[in-house]
């Protein structure tokens, strides 16, 4: 009878750290259960059946363990939430855009430095170089360096 409990209670011990890994991941209640059915599976083990037995339970569920997570990171359940996606954002917001210096536009929003204008029908990010300018004001491209438009008013 002592057999079939400590056996039931490392079965029970390793479905919950498959459960915990492979279907709720993160470190959550299945995974406490699994700890302490097996924790408690090597304690019975040691306790009503001696040490041979205990020794035997332990390098068992030292094994089962590795093996589990072994048999997890061989398997594509990582592959499967993984993130594979690649960020390909352009750092020139002006790309494609025909604007230089000396093309007019107006002011879209006020420019306390930064604001929005509408300059060659396209509405972008603009740095004032005259301060601050209100917004509807015509405004003429100053400068452009690093990707970013200078205005100054006309």
């Amino acid at each position: 009878m002592d057999l079939l409990i400590l056996t039931l209670l490392i079965i029970a011990g390793f479905v919950l750290y498959i459960i915990e890994v492979f279907l709720i991941p993160g470190f959550g209640l299945t995974g406490l259960a699994a700890i302490g059915c097996l924790l408690y599976a090597n304690y019975f083990a040691f306790a009503t059946l001696g040490p041979t037995a205990g020794i035997i339970t332990l390098v068992i569920t030292i094994i089962g363990g590795v093996g589990i997570t072994v048999w997890f990171m061989k398997s594509k359940t990582l592959d499967k939430i993984a993130l594979k996606k690649s960020i390909d954002y352009d750092i020139n917001p002006l790309k494609g855009l025909n604007i230089k210096p000396g093309d007019q536009g107006k002011a879209v929003t006020r420019l306390a430095l930064i604001g929005n204008a509408e300059i060659e029908g396209h509405i972008i990010e603009v740095r004032s170089s005259d301060g601050f300018i209100d917004e509807k004001t015509p405004v003429c491209v100053d400068r452009i360096t690093d990707g970013i438009v200078y205005v100054r008013k006309i």
